[in-house]
Order: C-alpha cells, then structure tokens, then sequence
C-alpha cells in the first residue's frame, strides 16, 4: 500500500470514528500529531503493540492503540511510520552535564551554552533525559527550569548539584542547605576512596546527609566503590545506587537491603571502561556512529603516544579492568534476583562521550547477560521510575511525548537502538543543528 493511500485511508478512519461518537469539529486545543503504522513498544514491560497509533497533543501523549481502535483526530498531522518500531527516548539516570569541553575541565566551561550543547548531543543519540549527577551550578538549574515545553530541542536535565564528598558533618549539612535552594532534583554523596588514594567520608557524615536530605523531602542518590559501603548506604537511608559493587561479588544480604528498601542500582559500566580504554587507540574511533560527533581534536590527544604509555603503566587503570568485570558479573546476579536497574553511564566528564557511551554501556549490559527488554525496560520506564520522574520514561497518557522512531527492532537486538531515524521531544521531531 503506498504512502499516499495509506494516509488516505488513515483520514477516513478518522472522520468516521469522530461521526461515531467523537468530535465532529476540528480539534483547536491545540496541535495534534498522529503517528501511524509502526510497532510501539512503551516502556512498560508490555508487549509491543503492531501496527499502532500514537496520538500527541500539545508534547504530551494523548492516546496509544491499535490502528483499528484509535481514531485520530479531524486535523491531526499524519506521519506514516509503518514498518519502524517507536521506543520511549533513553533516560539516563547517571550522567553529567557542563563539566567539559572536550578534555577541558574547569568552572568555566560549566555554563548555560555548554551544558544546551551537550543535551543537543545526547538528544541525537536518542537520549531524551539525562539525571546529572553532581558538579551543577546555577547554570543547570537555569537550563532546567526552561524544560516544561512543547517542543524541546534538547535532552531534558534534572540535576543534583554539589555532589557531598566531605568529612564533617557541618560541611555535609551545609551543602545540602545549598543545595536545596538551588531546586535540585535529588542530592548526591560520595562515598569512596578512589582505591585508597583519597579519605572517604566516614558514615556518620553520609548517614547525617541523608537524613538531612529527606528532611528536605529530596532523594539521595550514592556514588560507592566497595560492598560493605553499598550496605551502610543503603542501611542509612539511601535511595539510590549510582555505581556498581566492584570490589567483590555481591552477597546476599546487599540484594536482600535492595529489594526490601526497593532500591535501584545505576550499572555504569562504562565507568570502568573509560578508565583505562585510552591506554591503546579505542576501536570506536572508527566507528562512524562515534565519529559523526566527535572532534577529530579531542581523538588525537587521547591517541597521544605519551597518555597511552602512561595508561599502561597505571596500576589504577588495570585495577579497573577487574572492577569492570566484577561488575559486569554482579549486574547478571543482581538482575536475576529481580533487583531493580536503573540504565546509566556516568558520561559527561572529560573522555565519557555523551550519547555514544549510552549506547556502548547497553552492549556492555547485553554481554553481562541482559536480554534486550531488560536493557531497554531499563533504560526507559525504570530508570524514570526509579528516579521519580512520573512524567517521561513511557508512552503512557498525559506523560510527554518523548520518543524514537527506529528503522530496527531493539527487542531483536539492543544495538538496533543506533538505528535512529528520528528523535521526538515534547512532541516535536528535533532538529539536527550540526
């Protein structure tokens, strides 16, 4: 059936069902999208729906069904996606946003147009919502506030600010104050010793920010290394695990605290990755997929011979390498005992490539073990559901219109997740500026 008679039909399908009980009058609320013919899946852990309709009015989901019980509006724009499957857009529950340019670092690269210019970036890779966890300055909670649109050609941001990493409980609670007022999301600790080179914040500081924390009725999101810091977190008050357990396999009393406090675990793999991946020149350096956004500047002096030989010598980088597959051994233990999993990647500092490393992180979890619906169910409904984002993570009614259309099933393989045709944002295709 071509295009044209298709979106034909489409219209006189419409009006009849309007005829039948609907409006009769063109609809003025508002624009209306119907997009038609593909398979949806919705982030729900439902099966996909074939040959579905998903109606959009004003950014938001208005209705999702089967073409041959959901009537589209009179005056609706028809975009005819047959034989493409439409996911929810990924959300991150780990990244960060403004901290770099390039390999550049500093507070002056942390503002309002750089942290505009990386969500433009991960919104091409399909990344619809990214939670920044810590480094956010005024400039993010300014970029935020400017999200509740129709339209947004831009990932969204919710963020944590200063992330808590201090000794004392005066400076703790201090910065929890700050933070507040600043309108985070949610707050971030730290509680590790970057493999003994560094003080760790001792418990009764975290503990003392935690509660701190829900006092400001804010969730409390952890940075941890170590298994038995996992569980002080979690015995604490935690609601968040943003990293891995990498120094041992988990045990069952971790997967007991986070099933009973029903807690999400943020795998962030890549994480480990990128601590010792420049030691020799990366394969994804020729992947076109990569290298459609990335500066052929930053490439060479990662490839410098000088950095590679001093990554090799790096007793840190290879401790990384078995941190990176003991955490790839407990996500497989972790999810089989039905723990939550939050999809996140900790990208965003100098050398954590936005948007490519969310999909490279979803090949990492395919190779621990995780089937495509897993990742995708994690990188979609669960990571907002864990994150407390009632409004994005699934095609559901009233939520925003925050979606891919996929030449390629993901369910079949997670890697046809690259296979974008377009990125839709409160309800709009965004606009590739590059």
């Amino acid at each position: 059936m071509s295009i044209l008679l298709r979106t034909c039909l489409l219209f006189l399908v419409g009006f009849l069902a309007a005829c039948q009980g609907g409006s009769k009058e063109p609809d003025s609320t508002g624009k209306v999208t119907a997009l038609v013919g593909a398979s949806l899946i919705d982030g729900t852990g439902t099966a996909p729906l074939s040959d579905a309709v998903l109606i959009v009015r004003n950014g938001r989901v208005e209705a999702v069904g089967p073409s041959s019980s959901t009537p589209i509006p009179i005056g609706a724009t028809i975009v005819d996606v047959s034989g493409k499957t439409i996911t929810p857009g990924l959300i991150v529950s780990h990244g960060h946003v403004g901290g770099a340019v390039g390999l550049k670092t500093g507070p002056e690269v942390n503002t309002a147009e750089n942290i505009e210019n990386e969500l433009r970036l991960y919104a091409r890779y399909g990344v619809t919502s990214v939670a920044s966890l810590g480094g956010d300055t005024a400039a993010a909670a300014a970029v935020a506030a400017a999200q509740d649109q129709v339209g947004l050609n831009r990932a969204r941001l919710f963020f944590g600010g200063a992330t808590i990493d201090v000794t004392t409980s005066e400076e703790a609670l201090a910065l929890v104050e700050e933070n507040a007022e600043l309108g985070v999301d949610f707050i971030k600790l730290r509680v590790d010793d970057f493999l003994a080179t560094r003080r760790k914040m001792p418990p009764e500081v975290s503990a003392a920010a935690i509660e701190a924390s829900h006092e400001k009725d804010l969730k409390v999101t952890a940075h941890m290394f170590y298994l038995e810091d996992a569980k002080a977190l979690l015995q604490a008050g935690a609601d968040f695990l943003a990293h891995s357990v990498r120094d041992k396999e988990v045990d069952e009393e971790l997967i007991t605290l986070l099933k009973d406090k029903d807690v999400c675990l943020s795998p962030t793999l890549v994480r480990e990755v990128v601590m010792f991946v420049y030691e020799n020149e990366p394969e994804f350096f020729s992947d076109p997929f990569f290298l459609k956004a990335a500066d052929p500047s930053v490439l060479e002096q990662l490839k410098d011979p000088e950095r590679q030989k001093a990554l090799q010598e790096s007793a840190a980088a290879q401790s990384y390498k078995k941190a990176l597959q003991i955490a790839m051994n407990n996500l497989k233990k972790l999810s089989d005992a039905g723990v939550r999993i939050a999809f996140g990647t900790d990208s965003g500092p100098a050398g954590r490539f936005q948007g490519y490393f969310e999909h490279m992180e979803m090949e990492y979890m395919r190779d621990a073990g995780l089937s495509p619906e897993q990742i995708l169910i994690s990188a979609t409904g669960e990571a907002a559901s864990c994150l407390c984002l009632p409004e994005v993570g699934t095609l559901e009614k009233g939520k925003w219109a925050d979606f891919l259309v996929l030449g390629s099933d993901p369910l079949a393989d997670i890697s046809h997740l690259r296979d974008i045709e377009s990125v839709w944002i409160g309800g709009s295709q965004i606009v590739d500026e590059e």
